[in-house]
């Protein structure tokens, strides 16, 4: 890993997160945001990717040091995460990339995986970020205030795969409201394509192509 665990503060609130920053120690602000799992090994190794692809990349903790490989504790937690805290903890997660202005050289953008799909077009709807990145992304929590979306979107999903079946409503809805938008599904693929710590899902081909658009998407969002 080429990033570390940091805790910030915000407020009278501590939070922790996995710090992923370019050798340069400069780039683009971008939150990345994890799957049900919690903040596992898969999600800090895709942040450092970012870092790597000239992103200044943070990693919030949504579970609190909490994480899991059993789908039903997984499920538990995501169930459990309460709204208002996740909310708190991204936005403070922005935050704490735009005080690092002398490190950042565009705007700030978020990508999620799973759960943190979802979570990513909820940040797009809180007006804090500048380009949302939804892979595979779930809406747990209710719909969001699309009226507050004012980035583009680029979504990445999987052909095989019920969330996907979402993708037609989610594109219209955003259409409606006026956000552009972009979404690739991919061919016999899964859901969580881009997790290698899963190889009965992962998906190299796709992960790659992805991660390519994503960050050719962003580059062209946040400069």
């Amino acid at each position: 890993m080429n990033g570390k665990m940091i805790e910030y503060d915000e407020g009278d609130v501590s939070f922790k997160g996995y710090l992923s920053v370019p050798k340069s120690e400069k780039g683009l602000g971008l939150i990345v945001i994890q799957e049900w799992w919690g903040l596992v090994e898969h999600i800090k190794r895709q942040t450092d990717m970012f870092a790597d692809n000239g992103f200044f990349a943070f990693a919030p903790d949504l579970y609190k040091g909490v994480s899991t490989k059993e789908p039903d504790h997984a499920m538990t937690l995501m169930r459990e995460l309460q709204m208002p805290h996740a909310a708190t903890v991204l936005k403070s997660a922005s935050k704490f990339i735009a005080k690092h202005n002398g490190n950042i050289t565009g705007k700030v953008g978020c990508v999620g995986y799973c759960m943190g799909g979802g979570m990513s077009l909820y940040l797009a709807a809180m007006g804090v970020v500048d380009a949302a990145v939804p892979y595979y992304g779930v809406l747990i929590k209710g719909d969001p205030d699309w009226g507050n979306v004012n980035c583009s979107v680029q979504g990445h999903y999987a052909q095989n795969d019920p969330v996907t079946d979402q993708v037609p409503d989610l594109k219209k809805t955003l259409d409606k409201f006026g956000v552009v938008n972009n979404f690739y599904i991919y061919q016999n693929t899964e859901h969580a394509f881009c997790n290698d710590d899963r190889p009965e899902v992962y998906n190299k081909e796709a992960s790659s192509l992805s991660s390519k658009r994503t960050i050719e998407f962003l580059k062209k969002e946040l400069y």
